[in-house]
């Protein structure tokens, strides 16, 4: 449980195949850990293992636990009690005890939502939060019937500045298979979520599992998601040039794991770090005219720069990223008070990674235990992960986005 005053976690995961024993073992972990307290919040995640029992799971939660709200979804891979469990029957169930903090239930179906370019209160009064409370969001998304994508500009220009952390869904492989809890409701379809207000902070990390290879450039001239010239020459030109200039390992990484890191922020004018970079797909190249497609739309001016993805880089990426947080907004109060330590986190990490990308489980809660906080732990193995780089929240590829709680 988290080493705070106030906020109190728990987590349990379980791997047990038959439902009702895995329900049942999960909920006295849960009720043991908090000493008998009401939850505020239960996140309920569950692999299709279970699918045929999704109902009444999500209504023992309720009935057992009594918690003020709940939120949960199905998902491909499961992670609970700092722990990951991947393609396997696993049922993960995290409470967490959170006076003084106002929770609010959100749901959305596409069709239904505000223009994105809509103003802040016609958002507001669309979900039922003010902006004026400086709401922290935790959002969970069908990845069939929803554009994630739409969804966080409009929270993102109604609601700036705050926090937006989540996944789409990863428990099936086509449209209605999914499941979505919120609150008593399960839904097959949209987008579901809470918002988080009072005392409480909800810290983000985004590791997007790449390291750049040679160096920062300019867009110097593009159409659309069309890379036409970088630093005022031929894109493909550049790009031959970082390969000639590469190791053997690395021109293999060229050849099969290349992406683009851009730089969102307009006002970033000082040498980027890898945390400032968007990562983005290489969708093709057309070596008659000399060009690259970009999986985003691209603007001139923008800087850009190559990156690799394998395991190695990925490991190295989110160690860098857990280092920093926790040398710069844990342990440094820069002449201030010292800032609360976590109580507990949510981890929304790629389908690509965890076993399939480092051979071993519980890599990256490993690497967050050890660098971070031994917190309560829960989250899931996504088909698309929400999270927030240079204050632009985005669905992400490939990355692990944590959400770290903690008192103000």
């Amino acid at each position: 449980m988290g080493a705070t005053s106030g906020m109190k976690w728990a987590s349990a995961l379980c791997l047990t195949a038959q439902s009702e024993n895995a329900l049942a073992e999960a909920l006295s972990s849960i009720k043991t850990q908090l000493g008998g307290a009401r939850p505020d919040v239960v996140f309920l995640f569950i692999s299709p293992h279970h699918k045929s029992h999704y109902d009444q799971i999500g209504a023992g939660v309720l009935q057992e636990l009594d918690p003020r709200h709940m939120l949960g979804c199905s998902c491909g891979g499961v992670i609970g009690a700092g722990r990951e469990a991947e393609q396997v029957a696993a049922l993960s169930v995290t409470a967490a005890v959170m006076p003084n903090v106002d929770i609010h239930p959100l749901r959305f179906e596409d069709g239904k939502l505000p223009d994105p370019d809509a103003g802040p209160r016609v958002w507001e009064e669309a979900i039922g939060v003010k902006s004026g409370s400086h709401p922290n969001f935790v959002l969970l998304a069908d990845p069939f019937t929803v554009r994630a994508d739409e969804l966080l500009v409009g929270l993102d220009y109604a609601f700036p500045q705050t926090a937006k952390i989540g996944g789409l869904a990863s428990g099936a492989a086509s449209e209605g298979q999914n499941i979505l809890y919120l609150e008593n409701e399960r839904f097959h379809e949209g987008a579901v979520g809470l918002s988080f207000s009072g005392d409480l902070s909800v810290d983000t990390l985004v590791a997007q599992g790449c390291r750049p290879i040679g160096k920062p450039m300019v867009v110097t001239k593009c159409h659309r998601n069309v890379l036409i010239e970088l630093d005022k020459r031929r894109a493909l030109e550049v790009l031959s040039e970082v390969f000639e200039q590469s190791n053997e390992r690395d021109q293999k990484l060229i050849r099969t794991s290349l992406l683009m890191g851009m730089v969102t922020d307009p006002f970033k004018h000082d040498a980027p770090k890898p945390g400032d970079f968007l990562i983005r797909n290489l969708l093709g190249m057309d070596s008659e005219r000399g060009v690259l497609a970009i999986a985003a739309l691209l603007k001139e001016g923008q800087t850009v720069q190559f990156h690799l993805r394998d395991a190695a880089a990925a490991s190295e990426d989110l160690s860098a990223i857990l280092r920093r947080y926790s040398t710069e907004n844990l342990n440094a109060s820069k002449g201030e008070a010292i800032p609360a330590p976590p109580s507990g986190a949510l981890l929304f990490s790629c389908l690509g990674r965890g076993k399939h990308l480092y051979g071993r489980a519980d890599h990256d809660t490993d690497a967050f235990k050890m660098q971070v906080a031994d917190v309560p732990l829960a989250g899931f193995f996504c088909n698309g992960e929400i999270g927030p780089v240079s204050g632009t929240t985005h669905v992400h590829g490939f990355t692990s986005c944590f959400g770290i709680f903690r008192n103000k």
